[in-house]
């Protein structure tokens, strides 16, 4: 014999779905016991569901029987409630809820299943461990807040699926099974049974595979893909993330970046309630590095830096000009009104600046009347002139200097930008400030390796003008790359791609890449470049960051229904596990332990 467990009853209604003027309708809600409590014999449930919370009421006078049985409801049991939507008495009325005017007087319970107690409260301000959460992952996405940020991805990409098909854009999936390549980060491997001693790789990103598209006639092309990379993890990235891949023939780079604007402004408006303020803003990358010393940067807030090495190359001073003479630069940030800073403070920012490799960091601080700093001895009245009108010094600022190479400088200074504008408050939270960083360098020199690497990828195109520079001066080559930066964080990336097969060969040869070696990783690409391949260029956005700041969150893992660990491993499955032998057999391998 069939039964119904929902006892018949159909819901008519979600729990933040009743207001004052449903008053008298007959209702039935489903959903979870959020909290119980009996007063003087009247009992209370806030009864929840994704959409919000409704108090049903059990009220012996209404129903004696429905409120004996209301007795053994519990935190998380799963009911069914048949009743009438009533007003709250005067003065009873929740503020705090859209429901809040209305309560619903039970006329039937059907309890659809109990629960064991909850290791946490089902609520936003909960004060437990990310690794409970994340352990019982099912239980922490009840919670409202997780719900809405997942609920927010949703329509973030039924967006950007609904924009892109309007475009003419076509969906195409592409393989997960693929060939490792070179010059990315690290592979996640996949061994074949069926080819014993060979091995696929996840993909990193779509990237050859829609290259492969342009050539192949599809000038619109796009996917939300999954994409793997075994890197060490960090609060902003996980072992797999959710790409917005896009690839368009016959285009620029200005033609990527107005689609991809257009893109993101639909998505705020479908996420935030507003689009955006369009064209956004272009800086180049010298120009990035010079003003912010991170190719990420935060525009909410001033700060800058400045480049000081031309005044300072003759100092007494030998740590300064001794590194201009070595090639490096002397980066200076005026931290304004800041000389109150404590010797402690100092040194504390000191030992932020050498986790970016730094040696030190030295300071002066602006008095009256005098300097005061033990290296102010060592400048001129020259020196101390020229520093004060570039650098705008002023009574009660504090000043710091970093001279090293200049990745060096830049980096240890752009990111202690970035922690002072966050301790001394000047980064305007409410704000989206969205930035197109352009013209990277194409190459840049592992000292390790002793050779040239793309800073992007080996498929991204010089600027015309600079092909020359190949056999002179490879590294001032720069490249047709832009990435998008949102409020200090890279979202989006893409380039022009080679597509002539001389360049893309050339390319390869000053990357290290033999004949061989080429023909081996890249035929395939090659040859397909030989066809008739177009013009073409395209952008990646990483999703899940995407998402991230749309709900102000500061962690991937408040976007993902069921993320990893920094250890890249899912406390809710036990992943990664161990194989079997028979399984390990099958795929003639053998676990080597440490």
């Amino acid at each position: 014999m069939k039964t119904d467990s929902l006892g018949g009853l159909r819901r008519t209604h979600h729990c933040n779905a009743l207001r004052a003027k449903d008053e008298g309708k007959e209702v039935v809600l489903m959903g979870w016991v959020q909290r119980r409590r009996d007063h003087g014999g009247v009992i209370f449930v806030d009864l929840r569901d994704r959409e919000g919370i409704t108090q049903v009421v059990f009220n012996p006078h209404v129903d004696a029987a429905v409120h004996e049985k209301a007795h053994v409801l519990r935190s998380e049991y799963v009911i069914a409630v048949r009743g009438r939507v009533d007003r709250r008495p005067e003065g009873m009325a929740n503020p705090s809820l859209d429901t809040g005017e209305i309560e619903v007087l039970v006329l039937e319970l059907r309890i659809l299943n109990r629960a064991a107690a909850p290791p946490f409260v089902i609520e936003d301000e909960v004060d437990v461990s990310e690794t409970i959460r994340l352990k019982y992952r099912h239980l922490d996405l009840r919670r409202p807040g997780l719900q809405r940020n997942l609920l927010a991805r949703h329509k973030a990409a039924a967006a950007v699926r609904n924009f892109l098909n309007q475009k003419g854009f076509v969906d195409i999936e592409t393989p997960f099974l693929t060939r490792s390549t070179p010059e990315g980060a690290r592979d996640y491997i996949v061994p074949s049974r069926v080819n014993p001693g060979r091995f696929y790789a996840l993909p990193q990103s779509p990237q050859l595979f829609k290259q492969l598209l342009m050539i192949s006639g599809f000038d619109r092309y796009y996917q939300i893909v999954r994409c793997f990379r075994d890197e060490d993890l960090r609060a902003d990235r996980q072992p797999e993330f959710t790409q917005i891949d896009m690839e368009m023939s016959f285009v620029g780079e200005e033609d990527v970046m107005e689609i991809s604007e257009k893109m993101l402004s639909t998505v705020f408006e479908a996420v935030m309630g507003k689009p955006l303020a369009l064209p956004f803003p272009k800086i180049s990358h010298a120009e990035a590095m010079d003003r912010f010393g991170l190719d990420r940067p935060d525009t909410r807030f001033g700060l800058e830096l400045c480049n000081v090495s031309d005044i300072l190359s003759r100092s007494e001073f030998k740590l300064f000009s001794k590194a201009v003479q070595k090639g490096g630069i002397v980066k200076a940030l005026n931290a304004k009104g800041c000389s109150g800073f404590s010797r402690k403070e100092i040194d504390d920012l000191t030992e932020f600046v050498k986790i970016y490799h730094a040696k030190g960091l030295a300071w002066i601080k602006i008095r009256e009347k005098d300097w005061q700093s033990p290296i102010a001895k060592y400048f001129s009245e020259e020196e101390k002139s020229l520093l004060r009108q570039r650098l705008d010094m002023a009574p009660g600022d504090l000043v710091f200097f970093v001279a090293d190479r200049p990745e060096v400088a830049n980096e240890s200074l752009g990111n202690l930008r970035n922690f002072l504008g966050k301790k001394l408050d000047l980064v305007d939270e409410s704000r989206f400030d969205f930035i197109w960083v352009t013209h990277f360098p194409l190459l840049e020199y592992d000292e390790a390796e002793k050779r040239y690497k793309a800073l992007h990828h080996p498929f991204t195109a010089p600027l015309e003008e600079d092909i020359a520079l190949f056999d002179t001066n490879p590294l001032a080559v720069r490249s047709r790359a832009y990435d998008l930066v949102l409020n200090g964080s890279e979202i989006g990336g893409g380039s022009i791609r080679n597509h002539q097969r001389t360049l893309q060969e050339k390319l390869f040869h000053i990357l290290g890449l033999s004949p061989e070696a080429c023909t081996e990783k890249f035929g395939f690409l090659l040859s397909a470049l030989d066809a008739g391949a177009p013009p073409h260029g395209g952008i990646a956005f990483g999703f899940d960051r995407l998402v991230m700041l749309l709900c102000r969150e500061a962690s991937l893992r408040e976007v993902i229904a069921f993320p990893k660990t920094q250890k890249a491993a899912c406390l809710l499955t036990r992943a990664p596990s161990a194989a079997g032998k028979e399984q390990l057999d099958e795929l003639f391998l053998s676990v080597k332990t440490r």
